[in-house]
């Protein structure tokens, strides 16, 4: 992740949830890339195994692993992207898409404000293996 210093908390609440969820999906996308990206192979199977993880019901899967570490202000923040995330989904259930796009919320947030936490809760995730 780029080292960037971290904004204040009240800066952050000011964000609405989806602009902390646009961060967080580029953030959460990139982390994906780098876990798969050795050993070195062909640029489609780098795709399929990234899409294969950053598709809204392994967010979702993602998410729930994670609910019993998470602290009262993260959880603040999930729910502030449960609740941003209104629109019809064509692919998935709408409450995947909700969970998937509180994932997302809740990794820009810590992008934004403690790094090294997301770094943590990020270790935490399970990925299939590259192949």
């Amino acid at each position: 992740m780029l080292p960037l210093a971290p904004l204040a908390v009240m800066s952050i609440q000011q964000l609405p949830p989806a602009a902390l969820a646009y961060l967080g999906d580029a953030v959460y996308e990139l982390y994906v890339r780098r876990f798969y990206l050795l050993p070195p192979k062909r640029l489609q199977s780098y795709h399929s195994q990234v899409v294969a993880q950053v598709r809204a019901e392994r967010q979702a899967d993602h998410l729930r692993s994670l609910m019993p570490s998470l602290t009262e202000t993260e959880l603040e923040f999930v729910k502030r992207g449960r609740n941003a995330a209104t629109g019809r989904p064509k692919r998935v259930d709408l409450s995947v898409y909700q969970q998937a796009t509180s994932l997302e919320t809740l990794i820009g947030y810590l992008y934004l404000t403690n790094p090294q936490r997301l770094v943590q809760l990020l270790a935490q995730l399970e990925f299939d293996r590259p192949i």
